[in-house]
């Protein structure tokens, strides 16, 4: 029989839409949720059932982190080095768990080192470590003289040029059974041979890659930052599109007509890192904005209000896992959907949760808390309504919950699940 917990008393962000229930329950039947809603909406509860008074703590879905690099080691971007795969995979389970410790119960991965996202899921689905929901991608798929194409990081680089040597390349990684395709599409502005508008791949070779992944159950993350990309990756039916930063009236159209099946993250804590720290990576702010970085910003500022303006669904991912935007910091991301995008902090929060929920997870088990779903949800001594930043504080998560195990204190290496009744003993 499955333990059943009822947390009442809760300030409960469903997740469906922007609204908040004032007086909230929640009612885990182990790891599904079988009630959540207005307290006197509660029906057929057992007396016998341990219930919880959270006095007024928020309840929210847990977040989904939509461009996850869990192998990458918060290191200088431009001096990576090389990690082998032990050393990568343990900095891969240190990742995993602060990534849940940051609330973030799901990830989808958009590039390993090695296999070790492969090792990572099988660890986290088994409960051998605690970590995200993991939707593991293999090696970055690029041509040559791609960003990919550039000697910077050993075993992240898969280089295949030609409809016929990327499907065998797509083939080798569904032999490895990953999850995602992970693709370069264009460039990036400090990459001297591939840059932000330079497209890498022929249409032929895109479609070529999204076809053979499709017929395979895989699906395709694309990094493209250009209108000529996203309109290719569009066309060719990618899933997921990282960046999206110079849109035109074509590409924004593009995406809202294939909203139903595209999904965009448009973080740029990547930029703003590089910006605002450019100097301890050892470059000038004359060297940053001739690369195309601050005017980058800008025209992501208005990417993302032309995609708002249609609709069109955002997920939270940041590219976190270099030294201008480490792990642990994944909320930061909501900070920048409020205060540069324009968005109403429950709006920032749908995009990390209902929308990031249903990429992820095609069965639309997670992301919003309803009955049936998975009982993934954050209690949080705090208001992100009121202040987005409050997500950020990891100290004021009382507890994540993923599939109904309840965990407090990840980041602070305190690995254990806790009993419902010590969520208020803090």
């Amino acid at each position: 029989m499955s333990q059943q917990v009822i947390f009442t008393g809760a300030k409960l962000f469903i997740g469906i839409d922007e609204s908040v229930i004032e007086n909230g329950t929640i009612w885990l039947d182990g790891e599904h949720i079988k009630y959540a809603g207005a307290a006197d909406g509660l029906k057929g509860a057992d007396a016998s059932i341990k219930c919880v008074e959270l006095q007024g703590q928020f309840v929210m879905p847990g977040m989904t982190e939509c461009h996850a690099h869990l192998s990458f080691t918060d290191a200088n971007p431009f001096n990576l080095g090389a990690q082998s795969p032990e050393e990568a995979t343990l900095t891969g389970i240190r990742n995993a768990r602060m990534m849940l410790g940051s609330g973030f119960t799901s990830a989808i991965s958009f590039g390993s080192i090695h296999r070790v996202d492969l090792a990572l899921r099988a660890a986290i689905s088994s409960g051998a470590i605690p970590g995200p929901r993991l939707a593991a991608a293999g090696k970055d798929l690029g041509a040559t003289g791609s960003t990919v194409d550039s000697g910077v990081f050993d075993g992240l680089e898969h280089v295949a040029d030609g409809p016929w040597a990327v499907r065998k390349a797509v083939r080798e990684q569904r032999r490895d059974t990953v999850d995602i395709v992970k693709i370069f599409i264009d460039g990036e502005g400090v990459c001297e041979h591939a840059t932000q508008h330079e497209l890498s791949f022929h249409d032929d070779e895109v479609a070529a890659i999204v076809d053979e992944a499709h017929r395979h159950g895989m699906r395709v993350a694309c990094h493209s930052r250009s209108a000529a990309g996203v309109k290719q990756a569009v066309r060719s039916g990618v899933d997921f599109i990282a960046h999206a930063n110079f849109l035109d009236e074509e590409a924004a159209d593009m995406l809202f007509e294939a909203r139903d099946h595209v999904y965009v993250a448009p973080s740029i804590i990547w930029e703003l890192g590089l910006i605002e720290q450019c100097e301890s990576l050892g470059l000038s702010s004359d060297w940053v904005r001739q690369r195309g970085y601050e005017e980058e910003v800008e025209a992501s500022i208005k990417s993302v209000r032309m995609m708002l303006d249609r609709d069109i669904r955002l997920m939270v991912g940041g590219d976190f896992g270099i030294s201008v935007a480490p792990h642990g910091t994944y909320a930061k991301d909501l900070e920048v959907f409020v205060d540069m995008f324009g968005m109403s902090t429950a709006k920032a929060l749908l995009c990390a949760t209902r929308d990031g929920g249903s990429a992820f997870d095609r069965k639309n088990m997670i992301g919003t808390l309803e009955a049936g779903k998975y009982a993934d949800l954050l209690i949080i001594d705090g208001d992100p309504i009121e202040n987005i930043k409050v997500m950020q504080d990891h100290n004021k998560f009382s507890a994540i919950i993923k599939g109904g195990l309840i965990y407090q204190g990840l980041i602070n290496d305190v690995d254990f699940t806790i009993s419902p009744d010590t969520i208020l003993r803090r």
